[in-house]
């Protein structure tokens, strides 16, 4: 267990104020109904100090600036063959390369642990559909909570609106001029349209606020005019806020349902925020090769150094010679004998999906996964081993793991997404979908 000062201030002086936890999460947990957080909060924020939000801007920063420049650096501009070195489907590649950006969208998300050494990169999310982008309105409930409204301005301490962020991203992107208020279709995949419709409503709703006519759909509900132009009904869309992902192209139905809006917006008559090619730069596979010493050529000084501090070791499962700190060995016996010190990660898929921790997997079945795996688009990661952190309850402390959703937009480090679960619990994977708990962060302002 381990947190910092302005987090030791905080427990003691919730500790003092005499309100009991479950009352302060009564105050606000009504808030997240309807939002990635499902109706879940933990009982106070994140806190993060001056210092850690400007070394965590400063690595989000090189870290995007890595991962996006990999086709240049490593193959030549050829974004399709950077498709295929990071272990994305065929079938994906002409709908990935087609829809692609002028430059990669800026809007993504760090899911990081924090360790001894400072916060290290779990993976890297670069889409539309990022899940707590909607966390602003717990961390409005949370600052008018008297306890926490003195404590804020005791200690300077505010937050970031992800989703004001978020929209002024879209605008500056999809090239949307001052005064104008263009039609935004949060557009999902069909089948998981009816699951996220509640949310969706919600995001659009909060969306409309800031500038944009937002409206939730599917993208089975577009309509394309002989002359591309892009419909829902009789709304005429600008831009596609794109909450389907990659891995939903290989739907049997996906080419037949993306083909016509890919043709649309290659002819101007509508913006995809953020484009098709976004994932890739987050893929697990794209986190392999920033990690493979092969490629340190490529990167400053400035750029290892960060990556260093921030990136576990991480390489695409293939059979054969890897590098480990400076030495070579064959992959699958280091994969063996490392066994409880590395994490078996499918290289697209969402979610947690596929994660197999060697930690808390029998050795043969390890054995087992492993060459299965050698079959298959996965990653080998090196384990992190996480601090935890102290949450308010009725009955005192009780002891958390964090991980730490860091957003970066067009005007740079833009909040953070909190998700915890009880450290006794011991899950590799914490995400909403396992029944992870929500919440938002807050920091020292400058």
């Amino acid at each position: 267990m381990h947190q910092n000062k302005l987090t030791e201030k905080y427990l003691a002086h919730f500790q003092a104020s005499g309100v009991k936890a479950s009352e302060f999460h009564a105050a606000v947990q009504p808030v997240t109904v309807g939002t990635n957080m499902d109706g879940r909060c933990l009982t106070r924020p994140g806190f993060l100090e001056r210092e850690q939000v400007q070394q965590l801007e400063a690595d989000l920063e090189t870290l995007y600036r890595c991962l996006t420049s990999l086709p240049d650096r490593l193959f030549g501009g050829d974004l399709a063959k950077f498709v295929v070195a990071t272990g994305v489907p065929q079938q994906q590649v002409d709908a990935i390369v087609r829809g692609r950006g002028n430059t990669p969208s800026r809007l993504s998300r760090a899911d990081l642990y924090h360790d001894d050494t400072g916060f290290r990169v779990l993976e890297y999310n670069m889409s539309a559909s990022l899940g707590g982008l909607d966390a602003g309105g717990l961390s409005r409930a949370m600052m008018a909570q008297p306890v926490m409204a003195e404590f804020a301005a005791e200690q300077n301490v505010g937050f970031i609106d992800s989703m004001v962020e978020a929209a002024e991203t879209l605008k500056l992107e999809c090239g949307v001029q001052p005064g104008n208020r263009p039609s935004v279709a949060f557009c999902d995949w069909p089948g998981s349209y009816p699951d996220l419709e509640p949310q969706l409503i919600k995001n659009t709703a909060n969306i409309s606020k800031l500038g944009m006519d937002a409206f939730p759909c599917h993208l089975g509900h577009m309509r394309i005019d002989d002359d591309s132009n892009v419909w829902v009904g009789d709304r005429h869309v600008d831009v596609i806020y794109r909450s389907f992902l990659i891995e939903d192209l290989l739907d049997p139905t996906g080419p037949a349902l993306i083909e016509p809006v890919l043709r649309a917006a290659e002819r101007g008559k509508v913006k995809i925020f953020s484009p098709m090619d976004a994932e890739l730069y987050g893929s697990k596979g794209a986190l392999a090769l920033l990690s493979d010493e092969a490629n340190r050529g490529v990167f400053n000084e400035q750029e290892l150094e960060c990556l260093d501090r921030i990136l576990p070791w991480t390489r695409m499962v293939r059979p054969g010679p890897v590098t480990v700190t400076g030495r070579t060995v064959l992959l699958e016996e280091y994969a063996i004998a490392e066994r409880e010190e590395l994490i078996l990660k499918p290289v697209m898929l969402h979610g947690g999906a596929g994660v197999v921790p060697g930690w808390q997997t029998e050795p043969d079945e390890w054995a087992a996964q492993l060459k299965e795996a050698m079959h298959g688009e996965f990653v080998l990661q090196r384990r992190i081993h996480p601090h935890t952190e102290m949450f308010p309850s009725d009955e005192g402390l009780s002891e958390w793991l964090l991980v730490w959703g860091a957003f970066l937009g067009a005007r740079g480090y833009s909040g953070m997404f909190l998700r915890g679960g009880p450290a006794e619990a011991q899950n590799a994977v914490v995400n909403t979908l396992n029944g992870a708990t929500g919440s938002c962060c807050f920091h020292e302002l400058s």
